[in-house]
Formats: structure tokens, C-alpha cells, sequence
């Protein structure tokens, strides 16, 4: 059984179970560069995936991207979109950062 089995009290109402943060799955070593259009009305993205950073500093790497390739782009769930399809770029630039990167998809 769980620590709390109160579910509903009426001295305190409702009682809900604490939810941890969710967490992010752990990557393999390996950064995956990919070559998105679905859902987005025929305009590509790059998504970068496989980082096992925290998110200041994923924001860091996106906004030193960004500026490099001079483009536009966001953090999205643990992985870094840059829009265009600029992933030769990426992997030269990441390689430098000492990532081990694939280029994954056609």
C-alpha cells in the first residue's frame, strides 16, 4: 500500500498524491541530428536529441547554435530544434564541442 491512503477527507478536502518531475530518458553518448517537415507546413527543422545535459545548460548550447548558424530555433522537451536544414553544420560544430554525433533519418 502507499504512504497515504487518505484519498478524499473532510477535514481537508480532496487530497492528491505528489507528483515527481518528470525525467528525462539517459542517452546512449551518442547526439542524433535529424531532418524534421511533419506538422510544421513544409518548413524543415534540424532536432538534435541525445543530450544528457540539464536544461540551462541545453538553453546555453541552443543559443550558441543559433548564433552560429544564424537561424532561429527552441528547447522542446530535451531536444534542440534549429530551423533550416543546416545539419552538416551542426555536426561540425558539435563534433568541435567533443559530442560524438549521427546523422540520423534520410
Amino acid at each position: 500500500m502507499s504512504e497515504n491512503p487518505i484519498v478524499y477527507s473532510t477535514e481537508q478536502g480532496r487530497v492528491t498524491p505528489s507528483k515527481a518531475a518528470p525525467t528525462r530518458p539517459k542517452g546512449d553518448g551518442v547526439i542524433r541530428i535529424q531532418r524534421q517537415t511533419s506538422g510544421r507546413k513544409g518548413k524543415g527543422v534540424c532536432v538534435i536529441s541525445g543530450f544528457d545535459l540539464d536544461d540551462s545548460q541545453l538553453m546555453q548550447l541552443a543559443a550558441e547554435l543559433k548564433k552560429r548558424c544564424g537561424c532561429g530555433g527552441s528547447v522542446k522537451d530535451g531536444s534542440i530544434e534549429i530551423q533550416g536544414d543546416k545539419r552538416e553544420l551542426l555536426k561540425t560544430l558539435l563534433e568541435d564541442k567533443g559530442f560524438k554525433v549521427k546523422l540520423a533519418g534520410g
